[in-house]
């Protein structure tokens, strides 16, 4: 699939996944909720939740290194500065065929446009921090982020997910 389709559903899945309220506890069933089906899935993640400024949930699962939760942190900073997520904001640098250093002088030491930070929304309140998974290759770090909020939020994955 071209990079304008997947960003155009990647701005669909930004529009549709969000909750009608977030609190430290449904970071915590959310968070629970990607950990189990992880470990499920004998993925060697690390997983982040964070309203911006504020760790609400994390887990490193068995395999999972520090370099994972660097990256977590760098690709949640993205999704701090620009409110979208850091694979769409990868996806989209790509296309224009230029770095975040070179578009908007970001350190790559801080930030990182990969896929697997997405915005933590609140319908009627806008993007509020972010949610995180690093281990994988990009598109699977995004696609697994993607089909855990499907799950939380009753949307059919299927409709959602990258083709």
């Amino acid at each position: 699939m071209a990079i304008s389709d997947d960003l155009l559903r990647i701005a669909q899945q930004e529009r549709i996944l969000q909750f009608p309220a977030f609190a430290e506890n449904d970071a915590w069933i959310l968070g629970c909720r990607l950990r189990d089906a992880a470990a499920a899935r004998n993925m060697r993640v690390v997983i982040d939740i964070r309203r911006f400024g504020q760790p609400l949930f994390f887990s490193a699962l068995t395999g999972s290194t520090p370099d994972n939760v660097e990256w977590a942190r760098r690709k949640s900073n993205v999704v701090a500065r620009f409110h979208r997520s850091s694979y769409g904001m990868g996806l989209d640098l790509e296309e224009k065929k230029v770095t975040l250093l070179e578009r908007f002088g970001l350190p790559l030491t801080e930030f990182a446009a990969h896929g697997g930070a997405f915005p933590l929304a609140v319908s009627g309140t806008g993007v509020i921090g972010s949610i995180a998974v690093s281990g994988l290759p990009q598109r699977e770090d995004h696609e697994f982020v993607v089909e855990m909020l499907c799950a939380e939020l009753h949307r059919d994955y299927e409709q959602l997910r990258l083709r």
